[in-house]
């Protein structure tokens, strides 16, 4: 089990949004560097970064903070927002970032998430937000008519290293994960899971500790680190002190 702490990026800030709404962002830090390298003092070994702003216009906006997390920290990145083709794909791939999150892409065309996934094995994973059960693309923006199951199940025996699911009237809302919908998800697919959406209290983290959790991969962290409700250094001490039995 893998605690990601998120840093979403908007016009180059660190922000968290409510419900993916991006009229409803708050600014926690104008250095998304200095945030990157607070996560990693923490002890968290892995950030989930996502270009809010390339997730709308379909293409990398915020890469110069992107590039500037990868140069500040030696723990390894997944990014996600405006990843839609094979070269954005290769570029961030080779400037460091370890695992890219293919999300809209994947609903629109899933030939390239396959592609993808046998030229970079391990290092590409699927973003699955969904609202009321259905995907959500184009930055949330939109809602397609599949549901998650409907798209995971295209990329199984692909050699897709995870899939993030969100559920997105939870994100930024603080209460709590829906981990019903993603338990159901990981226990019906082979590829890894990580849940995503609506942590709010180390309650939620010991939550991920239950038996029925056991297939998840990780859990994606956002405001509740950013506003002080999760203590960081606690939760990452139940999730070690589980693996380490």
């Amino acid at each position: 089990m893998i605690l990601f702490p998120a840093i979403d990026l908007k016009n180059g800030e660190v922000v968290r949004l409510e419900q993916g709404d991006m009229a409803r962002a708050t600014v926690f830090n104008r250095d998304p560097p200095a945030q990157a390298k607070a996560f990693a003092t923490q002890g968290f070994t892995y950030l989930h970064v996502v270009d809010l702003d390339g997730a709308f216009a379909g293409k990398p906006v915020n890469a110069a903070a992107v590039e500037r997390i990868l140069a500040a920290v030696d723990i390894p990145v997944q990014l996600g927002g405006g990843i839609r083709d094979r070269a954005t794909i290769d570029a961030w791939l080779a400037k460091g970032v370890t695992r890219v999150i293919i999300g809209t892409a994947a609903v629109r065309n899933p030939a390239l998430v396959k592609e993808a996934a046998c030229a970079y094995p391990g290092r590409v994973a699927v973003g699955l937000d969904a609202r009321d059960g259905r995907v959500a693309v184009a930055g949330w923006a939109e809602t397609s008519e599949l549901t998650a199951l409907d798209v995971a199940k295209r990329f199984e025996a692909v050699g897709v290293a995870a899939i993030v699911h969100t559920d997105v009237s939870r994100d930024g809302m603080l209460g709590g994960p829906n981990l019903d919908a993603t338990i159901a998800l990981a226990d019906a697919v082979s590829i890894p899971v990580i849940a995503s959406g609506g942590f709010g209290s180390i309650e939620d983290i010991r939550a991920l500790l239950a038996p029925r959790a056991q297939k998840l991969a990780g859990a994606i962290l956002g405001r509740a680190l950013y506003d002080g409700r999760l203590d960081a250094v606690l939760a990452l001490k139940l999730i070690k002190g589980t693996s380490d039995r």
